[in-house]
Order: structure tokens, then sequence, then C-alpha cells
């Protein structure tokens, strides 16, 4: 017997068949796992504006990551094929906030684990990760994120606004300014507490503001 044909017997011996049932079971077990993981990000997310897409991408990727690993353990050639695709892959996705690379972190383990077979390991680990988060934001307040457009054409208007919003809200952020026609428009980022909205109208009643529009963020709902 040859040096290749022990290797081709090994790689024979090593591949395993797939069940309908392990797949849907696998399959089954990630998606809940992915949907309890949605829904701690989204309790738990802190910056200004939600962003919804991403919280679904979390659960595709627990899916997908699932998929591939389960695909892993039953080829071992499947595998080696499968390391030198996804090694000429790279994503280069802008991270707003450090705890999104938490979370897609949480996600790949917990779908390496779900494809791995650990059902069991799986559903703890993510209900134990998933508690200390919440634990560590259960002070966070339930603000909403909303959009707010200001038209005005003094610059010491711009100051007067700042203010007011340090008073209502804890987090802003200046979005974009453009200056058109003697006007500035700020673009501004904010949380509010539903319902304090009342600061749109002393913002209307500065004598050099034009114009003064609050909205709320569209991905925000779900």
């Amino acid at each position: 017997m040859t040096f290749s044909d022990i290797i081709t017997e090994g790689f024979l011996e090593s591949m395993t068949t797939l069940s309908v049932a392990s797949v849907a079971t696998t399959l089954a077990v990630a998606l809940v796992i992915g949907l309890f993981i949605y829904q701690i990000y989204k309790k738990a997310y802190q910056s200004v504006v939600y962003t919804k897409s991403f919280n679904l991408s979390l659960v595709m990727m627990k899916m997908i990551t699932s998929l591939v690993i389960l695909a892993i353990s039953s080829n071992i050639i499947l595998s080696l094929g499968m390391v030198g695709a996804l090694s000429i892959v790279r994503f280069r996705a802008a991270i707003k906030d450090p705890m999104d690379i938490v979370f897609m972190f949480f996600a790949i383990a917990s779908g390496i684990v779900t494809g791995a077979g650990l059902y069991t390991l799986a559903i703890i680990g993510a209900v134990v990760v998933g508690l200390v988060i919440m634990i560590f934001n259960i002070n966070i307040s339930n603000d909403k994120p909303y959009m707010l457009m200001v038209q005005f054409s003094d610059e010491k208007a711009e100051q007067i606004i700042v203010n007011q919003l340090r008073a209502i809200s804890k987090k802003y952020f200046i979005k974009s300014k453009s200056i058109s026609h003697n006007l500035v428009e700020l673009t501004i980022e904010l949380r509010i507490k539903d319902g304090e909205v009342a600061f749109v109208n002393d913002l209307n009643a500065i004598t050099s503001v034009a114009h003064a529009m609050l909205v709320s963020s569209n991905e925000y709902s779900m």
C-alpha cells in the first residue's frame, strides 16, 4: 500500500453523510439562538441610531457559520477547500460601536459551536453571555433616536442650539453642517425620551432660526 493510498483511505474514512434531520436541527437551533442574539442586541444598543440591518446580519451570520461548520465537519476534503476559499475573502465594513464587534464574535462563536453539534453548550453559552450583557445595561434609559434639522442665519444661534441639546439629551452628534444663501443647516443625531419634544418649539422661537424639524429614525422600528 502506497502513501497516497493511506491518505486517500484516511480521507474516505473521515467523510460522513449528513442527514436532513441533522441539517434541519442545526439550522433550527441556530435560528432560535440567532433571534435571541437579535433581541439582546436591540435592547442593549447604546449608540445614537440603531441599525436594524446590522442586527439582522447577526442572525444570518449565526446560521451561515453553523452551515459552514456542519459542512466542514462532514468532509475533511471540503474543509481544506473552504479554508482556501475563505482566506481570500476580506470584509471592510465600518464598525461604529466597539460592542458591535463583541456581538459579531458572539454570533460567529455561537454558530461554530452549533455547527459542531454541541447544542447544549451553544444554548447555555448564549443565555449566559446574553444575561451578562443585559446586566451591564440594566440602568440604561429607554431613549429613542431622532434626527434634528435646524436652519438659522446667525452664528450665535448655533451655540444656543448646542446648549439646549446638552440640556435635553446626553447623546447627540452633529452629522452634517452646510451653508447656503446665508443660511446654516445642521443635521443632528440625538437620543431623547419618548414624548420630550417640546424643545423644538423653543428652537423655533429663536429669532435667527428659520426652520427646525425633528424626525424619528425609521431604522429604530422593527
